[in-house]
């Protein structure tokens, strides 16, 4: 590129800037956190939702999975939008919807109030999922990217530990979820209320952060991009940087579009957005989300009391964080696809031994589930088993390599579709939950779950291909 380029930039350090890098990196993962404690936050309030507004369980399941149809919305949207504002910008917006969604679900007063306050959530969780490890690909070196984007979905778990902690404390301090607690309101709307102190955390950081210099690029902001890429990796570095990222841009350099997404020679899908399209399909059929979004119901089905059934999903919560430092320190030593198929056959196993001690269940004398002492202590282990081989594969890997896997060029229509799909993957798992619950039991459930985890290792072992220390401008789709 020019050298007049860099004579506007801002002063920096002539080496890379290492703490820059990760602290705009843990800025963009609050959206991460935000992700998780919204998910997680419904947990603890499906009682208070059910009396609330009088609702059947099919009907629960549509208001727990409501949320879900604005992900995928946000997600799709999110990616085409960043192509025209910025990655940083639809960060910015999803910060704002985060706020007025905790809000309004604290505060609605009919299932229809709470439905849109929900589905606003889901759009700005939908965005964040996207964006934020996109974001991160976009900012960090290869050589450490991997660890970085892995702590996005740390921020996750975390965000679902602070969200189960959160509830079991506020539902102690009232009793039930269903008691009211402070200003006379429910427990169950505090719960979604503790949102709002994150939310105004992340939407005031992130107006510190700059925006992603390859989207810069792709825009033909180059002076801008030239500043930012020097703030990051000082002026030698930013020089060959830019040079490559215009270079992997030179032959196609126009405003993305869906249409990308097409080979321009068979007409056809591109292979890659067919993988990405698979991995955020996988993640979600494995019935990761059962756990998260109906851990305390699935617990009290088994004989455990709320109080008992919210303090595992705190330890569950506690667990999934520790795995998710193991993905930290394997994934740019090791690689993606390794871990993986790793994670793919831990699961599987695990959801086998939960479907066997959930088929030897009895019933007690109130006509509920009721396991036997081994066979409920082969379900709470395999289940918290289970949860930790997730997160320390497909959990955070799927992320990390949605966010790195395609084209500049591509990028963000690549996003939209995987991310659309990983989310209505989501809804049509969390919505027919309660209904495979009445209908073929918890055995029946999460012997599907089983049976996807096993297609899931076959998958990674043929169609998924190592990403690991390769610059962005080498991906292939």
């Amino acid at each position: 590129m020019d050298n007049v380029l860099f004579e506007r930039t801002v002063p920096a350090k002539a080496e890379e800037n290492t703490r820059l890098i990760v602290q705009i990196s843990c800025v963009a993962t609050l959206g991460g956190f935000l992700f998780g404690f919204d998910s997680g936050v419904i947990n603890g309030t499906v009682e208070g939702l059910s009396r609330t507004f009088q609702a059947s369980s099919t009907v629960v399941g549509l208001v727990v999975a409501s949320m879900l149809l604005g992900c995928a919305l946000g997600a799709f949207f999110a990616g085409r939008v960043s192509d025209l504002w910025g990655r940083r910008a639809v960060l910015i917006i999803s910060s704002v919807l985060f706020l007025l969604s905790a809000l309004g679900a604290g505060a609605a007063g009919t299932a229809l109030l709470f439905v849109a306050a929900r589905v606003m959530g889901g759009f700005a969780v939908g965005a964040a999922s996207v964006i934020a490890p996109a974001y991160i690909a976009e900012v960090a070196p290869a050589r450490y990217r991997g660890r970085l984007a892995t702590v996005q979905q740390i921020a996750i778990i975390g965000g679902l530990f602070c969200a189960f902690l959160s509830n079991y404390l506020l539902a102690k301090a009232a009793g039930a979820s269903t008691d009211a607690l402070w200003l006379n309101q429910a427990a169950w709307r505090w719960m979604f209320w503790m949102q709002v102190l994150p939310s105004s955390l992340f939407f005031v950081s992130l107006l510190f952060i700059p925006e992603s210099p390859r989207y810069l690029v792709v825009r033909k902001r180059d002076v801008e991009a030239a500043e930012v890429l020097t703030r990051l990796y000082g002026v030698s570095k930013a020089r060959t940087m830019l040079a490559e990222i215009g270079a992997s841009l030179a032959h196609d350099r126009h405003r993305p579009r869906l249409s990308d997404l097409r080979d321009k020679v068979s007409g056809k899908i591109r292979p890659i957005v067919w993988v990405g399209v698979g991995l955020a399909t996988f993640q979600q059929l494995v019935g990761i989300n059962v756990v998260f979004y109906y851990g305390a119901v699935l617990w009290q089905a088994v004989g455990f009391s709320e109080n008992d059934a919210l303090l595992i999903n705190v330890f569950s919560g506690a667990l999934s964080i520790a795995a998710c430092l193991v993905a930290v320190m394997l994934i740019d030593k090791v690689g993606r696809k390794p871990l993986l198929w790793i994670g793919s056959v831990g699961m599987a196993i695990s959801l086998i031994l939960v479907t066997v001690a959930f088929a030897n269940a009895g019933m007690d004398a109130n006509g509920k589930l009721a396991l036997s002492h081994p066979m409920g202590t082969l379900a709470l282990v395999a289940a918290n088993v289970y949860v930790a081989f997730f997160n320390m594969s497909w959990g955070p890997v799927m992320w990390v390599m949605l966010g790195e896997m395609f084209p500049n060029q591509i990028r963000g229509s690549g996003l939209a579709v995987a991310g659309a799909a990983q989310w209505t993957s989501n809804f049509a798992i969390t919505v027919s939950f309660p209904i495979l619950l009445g209908g073929i039991g918890l055995a029946g459930a999460y012997g599907l779950y089983a049976a996807a985890a096993v297609v899931s290792v076959f998958f990674v072992q043929r169609y998924v291909h190592e990403t690991r220390g390769k610059e962005l401008e080498q991906m292939e789709g």
